[in-house]
């Protein structure tokens, strides 16, 4: 049973998320609370480790959480599930587009979407990071914790190294070491 709702879940996320795997991340978030199939610890753990590896991040954290819920054949269930509407969609839509590439209301739903893509990513984000700086609640305390403000650092410098067109490998390699000599040091707890 655990395997038809892991590919489910993803199916529906998969086929009602438009915008890509970031996109999918409130969506993602929501079903895995939801399904008690992970803390948002967890759940933020997925995310770093999904965009940690190779491939697309909406199949490598449907895979990851796959197979943390059931194992290999729950990793096969949850990534069909999420990659099976969009294929299926992509077929349509490449036996279609010719016919409506110059269509108004194509373009009006197109750029309907781009706005909303940005602000689900946005949202995740925001969700993602209070529970990085904000683990418990929000709390004037935390300010004054070396972890607040090294993930602070760390999250500062990534951004300004991503606006620097710095390559993301390096950016996640770089973050890694400090994460790992901070955890040495004791700061993360």
């Amino acid at each position: 049973m655990i395997y038809l709702e892991l590919f489910l879940t993803f199916f529906k996320i998969g086929a009602f998320t438009f915008g890509g795997g970031y996109a999918m991340l409130p969506f993602i978030q929501d079903e895995v609370l939801a399904h008690q199939w992970a803390s948002m610890d967890e759940l933020i753990n997925f995310v770093a480790v999904s965009e940690s590896t190779p491939g697309p991040f909406a199949v490598n954290i449907a895979t990851y959480v796959g197979s943390e819920i059931g194992g290999v054949f729950g990793a096969i269930c949850a990534t069909l599930g999420v990659v099976l509407p969009s294929f299926i969609i992509i077929l349509i839509v490449a036996k279609c587009y010719l016919a409506f590439k110059n269509s108004r209301l194509v373009k009006g739903v197109m750029t309907g979407l781009r706005p909303v893509t940005v602000g689900l990513i946005g949202g995740a984000v925001l969700t993602i990071g209070q529970t990085v700086f904000f683990p418990v609640a929000f709390s004037w305390s935390v300010l004054a914790t070396a972890s607040f403000w090294c993930a602070l650092g760390i999250a500062c410098v990534a951004v300004v190294m991503a606006f620097k067109k710095v390559h993301p490998i390096l950016i996640i390699s770089m973050s890694a070491v400090v994460g790992i000599g901070l955890g040495y040091c004791g700061v993360w707890g």
